[in-house]
């Protein structure tokens, strides 16, 4: 047995290598609470930023869960490079064996060195089945809740009615013969639009640049789409969407400086809910938050609600791995 594995009963834990790619792969696409961010080219492309420390974990050789994780200091987080995280699981799996499997990663981690583990968990709105089973599993361990986000999600099954502000923002974008369309590029939406108001408004860069988003298209062509506004052939708005089995994502939404006068990202909005995502479980708007989570921004969250989103949340978790031992007795 290597330093990098560890046996519990019909348990182990390895740590993730390049030989174990086609295998990580396999098992994302098949788990229940997995999407294409946990595919190791979308992991990697940003691998120079993080000390990968993912783990896989076998019962009897056979491989039946997953941690994508990167490791700072004497902390694990499942995983910073991510928008979410958390162990990753076989639509087969019971409940009492995703108890072994999470004490036996505990129980690597502590042997690794490893005092604690920040998660920033998945929604359930992304998931194909139900799985809280780790976040049972935190409540048991004494977990530390950290954060708490608020994300605006719409049901596109049963969603409340739109706001009089948003049909009247689409009814400005038919009268000013705005046009949608999908794009493969996103260098007119980056540089015209996403980095000038990011610059103007926050003094900040996209999480993605240009090259970062090209190369996740490239490898992910389905899943990251672009769709841009334009009057009179010029560009005015857009968002990035990450496209997931239930759910639609706009990773980033902006407009120009006219986009209220334009009712550009109603127009927009509006075309992609009732043309291009109808068959979606969700469309998730993502976060108004600010202040880690403490403090929600009224125009950005008025905004979201106005097309019928409504609260989903999103937890973030520290856990101390020397708490494994919580976990002999849950089962009587």
């Amino acid at each position: 047995m290597t330093a990098n594995t560890h046996h519990t009963l019909d348990y182990r834990v390895a740590i993730y290598n390049q030989q174990a790619y086609e295998a990580w792969n396999d098992f994302v696409l098949h788990s229940k609470n997995a999407t294409f961010l946990f595919h190791r080219d979308f992991m990697e492309y940003h691998k120079d930023r993080f000390e990968d420390f993912s783990l896989l974990i076998y019962k009897n050789d056979k491989l039946c869960a997953l941690l994508p994780a990167n490791k700072v200091g004497e902390t694990l987080h499942s995983h910073q490079g991510l928008t979410y995280g958390g162990l990753l699981l076989n639509a087969n799996m019971k409940f009492r064996e995703t108890i072994l499997v999470f004490k036996t990663v505990l129980k690597f981690l502590l042997d690794q060195k490893i005092q604690g583990i920040n998660f920033k968990l998945l929604p359930s709105i992304y998931a194909d089945q139900p799985s809280d089973e780790l976040l049972y599993l935190l409540f048991l361990l004494k977990a530390e809740l950290t954060r708490r986000d608020a994300l605006g999600v719409l049901d596109l099954k049963d969603s409340p009615k739109r706001s009089k502000d948003r049909v009247e923002g689409y009814k400005r974008g038919v009268k000013q013969q705005l046009v949608v369309k999908e794009v493969d590029d996103f260098e007119a939406f980056w540089n015209e639009i996403l980095k000038v108001n990011l610059q103007e408004k926050h003094q900040v860069d996209p999480v993605h640049s240009l090259e970062d988003i090209r190369l996740l298209k490239q490898k992910f062509p389905n899943s990251i789409r672009q769709f841009n506004v334009y009057k009179d052939e010029t560009i005015v708005a857009g968002t990035t969407i990450f496209e997931t089995k239930h759910v639609a994502h706009s990773q980033y939404i902006s407009g120009n400086t006219d986009k209220n006068i334009l009712g550009s990202l109603d127009y927009l909005h509006i075309h992609l809910l009732d043309n291009v995502f109808q068959d979606k479980k969700y469309f998730d708007f993502g976060i108004s938050n600010e202040n880690n989570g403490k403090n929600v921004n009224k125009g950005l969250q008025y905004w979201k609600e106005g097309f019928g989103a409504r609260i989903v949340t999103q937890d973030f978790y520290s856990v101390n791995t020397q708490n494994y031992k919580l976990l002999d007795d849950v089962m009587r």
